[in-house]
């Protein structure tokens, strides 16, 4: 029978995950909360810095940090392929990397809609099927697919990226369906606005406050109750939680 002790289901020492984009931002938040439970972290980001940032983690270099473009297929299969040959195993796969450029649909282009799909959506199912080919040798793992609310509600601007992040929380329900027999779970994330270095600069002043106001909560999301979402989901008190949409909104999505 499983432990559901505190001390036992948010342990992973011994346990390696894997974080895209985690040089900065969400991502970064992710891997310092997996870090403090005891994981290894592999981070994927294409920030030249990444491996100095993997090497801050602590853990007397144990962490490893590839710099990477995870929307070149070749890139992107070369370094999991480093992870699972360095780290001998990959246990949680947190999907992270994204952006957003806004406009009205009338003035999005193919290449900037090419771009949304590229990495908010084609990105994730790479990794996930490159990880989950790994995870399912191994009998059991853990997939993270952070979302948005504007993959739930229509949004000015959005258009894009709200599509991608749609089809990645439906996504998640796919791959939780098929790989949910085989010991591997997936699930997604879907924040409001996170108050990220980005988050902050974007929405400063008059926009942020109104948006604010649309919140039941009346603030935006801070990046570690993103990482506590995703160590949640990741941990062995999450194994019956499979193909869900986690929505960390402050109630946002529910007017």
């Amino acid at each position: 029978m499983t432990d559901f002790a505190f001390e036992t289901v948010f342990d992973f020492s011994g346990k390696v995950a894997l974080v895209t984009g985690g040089a900065s931002g969400i991502g970064f938040a992710i891997a310092q909360t997996f870090a403090a439970r005891g994981a290894r972290l592999a981070l994927l980001d294409r920030d030249p810095r990444v491996s100095d940032v993997a090497a801050g983690l602590g853990g007397a270099g144990q962490h490893l940090g590839i710099a990477v473009d995870v929307t070149d297929d070749a890139a992107l299969t070369e370094a999991v392929d480093r992870v699972a040959a360095s780290c001998g195993r990959i246990d949680v796969l947190v999907n992270n990397a994204g952006f957003a450029r806004l406009a009205p649909a009338e003035d999005v282009t193919m290449e900037d809609w090419d771009a949304h799909i590229a990495l908010n959506l084609r990105a994730p199912f790479l990794m996930s099927r490159q990880v989950g080919r790994v995870m399912l040798q191994q009998g059991s793992g853990r997939i993270v697919n952070i979302a948005s609310q504007a993959g739930i509600v229509a949004l000015p601007h959005h258009v894009a990226y709200s599509a991608a992040k749609a089809a990645i929380i439906n996504m998640s329900k796919l791959l939780a369906l098929e790989w949910g027999p085989r010991g591997i779970t997936v699930n997604a994330i879907s924040p409001t606005i996170v108050e990220t270095e980005l988050g902050r600069r974007v929405w400063a002043g008059e926009p942020g406050e109104t948006m604010k106001q649309r919140i039941p909560t009346r603030r935006f999301a801070q990046p570690e109750e993103i990482a506590l979402a995703a160590l949640y989901l990741a941990s062995g008190a999450a194994g019956m939680v499979n193909g869900e949409n986690l929505v960390v909104d402050g109630g946002f999505t529910i007017q």
